[in-house]
């Protein structure tokens, strides 16, 4: 890189610090000032809490979510498919296929093991 083509790069940085610096001169003249009791706490920015922090989440809300992140990523492989799909021709749409009866084949079999379910009914008591 030659000294010519640094100095927009250059340019740039300083303006961005100036726009930054500028932004928090001016929050520091314009922001608020108060010190109640619980404004130095870590919890809530100064909301006084209540009980414990800690929370028992079902090991279900990880599973469900899990789940949504997997079948989110293969609608990016199939937007992708559906981006190239004139260049692909019938071999890329018989591969789609394929590839959308695999994920509806993994639905049906979650959905019948019962993963999908939020509240599942106790077994039924045997005696």
């Amino acid at each position: 890189m030659t000294g010519e083509n640094l100095y927009p790069l250059l340019i740039y940085v300083a303006l961005v610090l100036l726009v930054i610096g500028g932004l928090i001169a001016l929050s520091y003249v314009l922001g608020q000032r108060h010190q109640e009791p619980a404004t130095g706490e870590p919890f809530e920015s100064g909301i006084v809490h209540i009980g414990s922090g800690w929370l028992r989440i079902p090991v279900r809300f990880y599973l469900v979510a899990v789940l949504f992140v997997i079948f989110d990523l293969e609608a990016a492989f199939i937007f992708a498919w559906a981006v190239a799909a004139r260049q692909t021709g019938w071999d890329g749409y018989i591969e789609i296929l394929v590839f959308i009866g695999i994920l509806a084949a993994a639905l049906a079999y979650l959905w019948r093991v019962g993963a999908l379910d939020w509240h599942r009914n106790p077994a039924p008591e045997t005696r």
